[in-house]
């Protein structure tokens, strides 16, 4: 019974749908976070007089550069667990409905 499940969850076109959507959405916010990462440590390693710059007081440019690395993890983090909760869920929960008939 467990590979006939499987086996009809496989075969249906939203699964594929499904991983199709998912694996691109997952690489596009990967790709982001990784060119901002880089994006930083490029300015870290050839730019380290910009970052110096004084923006008030004793804080410097790189302070506030590295908080919105840090906050886009998280802000991308959320993007993805909104879109997974909606889209993604529903898709999934369509496919168990069609395996189960």
């Amino acid at each position: 019974m467990r590979q006939e499940l499987t086996r009809k969850i496989r075969n249906n076109p939203k699964f594929a749908e499904l991983t199709q959507k998912r694996t691109k959405f997952g690489w596009q916010l990967s790709i982001l976070m990784l060119a901002l990462y880089y994006g930083f440590i490029l300015i870290v390693a050839f730019f380290p007089s910009l970052l110096g710059v004084p923006v008030y007081g004793v804080i410097t440019l790189g302070i506030p550069f590295g908080i919105v690395i840090i906050l886009s993890a998280f802000l991308l983090t959320g993007i993805y667990v909104r879109r997974a909760n909606s889209e993604f869920d529903e898709l999934n929960r369509q496919i168990i409905e069609e395996s189960r008939q």
